[in-house]
Parts: structure tokens; C-alpha cells; sequence
């Protein structure tokens, strides 16, 4: 009965986007980077309506799990530029980083929602570092997005190149964003990661053996 009434720590219940987060969130939001067929389930539960498109690329970058984002749209937040396309695991972690994360860190900290995210894109036919050799990265199959800044419905920006170093409150929201999408992504890397994370967020839905993440 107790768990009945508390799903969220329910292993056995459906993630909802609405439910708090508990015991078992995380173990079912990695179910959701493993299982696209669980991860449309979830979107259409929290009446998120996303197409799937047809296939594209191919080898090492075919996108053959591809929608344009709508969780962010559906949370009354647009992203920029517009039409991104990306994975059901990546539209999800955003629907969870929004709720759970963004908007309550953005209203905690600076007093105002977030209207507006700027990206740098999902998708890109490269390994990680751009070099000819390595590892193939989350981008090359449209796994991941890169957030470079956040723009407030009272007309406040916070960008990660600009902030991140500061010590007000613009950069311990950023922290606070940073650290709550280490819940929602596989793989969370910021400007305290390295230098080529120096002007955005990396998050992306990398499967891992046992299930592990990097929040850095």
C-alpha cells in the first residue's frame, strides 16, 4: 500500500514526469536510455508529442532513433535555434531536468522561470575531441545537447561562458543546473570538465555497462 502511494520509489510503477523523484527514478530513467519503446511510453504519458522521423546518416553516425525535441515546448520553454532533432532518451532527460531541475533551481535562486534555452546543437559526424581517431561521441548519433544558455521570462540571460566563473547568483544557478541534469543524462560535462567545455553544458544519453554516469 505504501508504495502505491508513493510510485516514485516503486521499481515496478511507470516513470511519470510528475511524480517526485525517489529510490527507483533513477534505475527507471536508465531503463529509458535502453528501451526507445518504454522511453515513447513515458513521453506519451507526460503528453509529450513527439514524431519519429525516418532514419538518417549512416555507420558509425547513422541516427536511426530520431524526433525533434517537444518536452521542452510542452514545459512552456522554447529552444533555440528551433526544429532541433535529437533521441526519445535525450527529449526525456530534458522533460525531467526541466521539472525537476531547471524551473525550480531558476525560480529558487533568480526568482523567475526559464523561457528560453540556447543550444549549440545535438547531432554532428565526429569523435570526441573532433580528432580522426577514438572514441565515436554521443553526438555523432544525435545522443546529446549541448546548453549554452538560459533566458529568463524577465528577460535575464545566463550563459555558461560568461557566468559559469562568476560567484553571484547567475553562476550558482548554472551550478544548480549542472548538477540536477547529472539525474536526468547519462553523461553531464561542464566548463569545471575542460576547456573545450567552456561555453556550454554537455548532456547526453550515453548507455553504459552497469549503468554508470559522469557528472563533471
Amino acid at each position: 500500500m505504501w508504495l502505491k502511494d508513493h510510485p516514485e520509489h516503486d521499481p515496478w510503477a511507470p516513470l511519470v514526469l510528475t511524480d517526485p523523484t525517489g529510490w527507483a527514478t533513477s534505475m527507471k530513467v536508465r531503463a529509458l536510455r535502453a528501451d526507445r519503446a518504454e522511453c515513447r511510453a513515458f513521453l506519451d504519458r507526460s503528453l509529450i508529442v513527439a514524431e519519429a522521423l525516418p532514419p538518417a546518416g549512416e555507420g558509425q553516425c547513422l541516427r536511426d532513433d530520431r524526433q525533434v525535441l517537444a518536452s521542452a515546448a510542452q514545459a512552456d520553454v522554447a529552444l533555440t535555434p528551433r526544429g532541433v532533432q535529437a533521441t526519445c532518451a535525450v527529449d526525456a532527460g530534458l522533460a525531467l531536468w526541466l521539472r525537476h531541475g531547471v524551473q525550480p533551481a531558476a525560480q529558487r535562486i533568480l526568482g523567475s522561470q526559464v523561457a528560453r534555452i540556447e543550444h549549440l546543437g545535438t547531432n554532428s559526424c565526429r569523435r570526441i575531441g573532433g580528432g580522426s581517431a577514438g572514441n565515436w561521441s554521443e553526438h555523432a548519433t544525435g545522443n546529446a545537447i549541448d546548453i549554452a544558455a538560459f533566458v529568463l521570462e524577465d528577460g535575464r540571460r545566463i550563459g555558461v561562458l560568461q557566468d559559469w566563473g562568476d560567484k553571484g547568483d547567475k553562476a550558482a544557478f548554472l551550478r544548480a543546473a549542472r548538477d540536477a541534469a547529472c539525474d536526468s543524462f547519462s553523461t553531464v560535462l561542464s566548463p569545471d570538465y575542460n576547456a573545450a567545455h567552456a561555453d556550454h553544458l554537455h548532456l547526453d544519453q550515453a548507455r553504459r555497462t552497469g549503468g554508470w554516469a559522469a557528472c563533471r
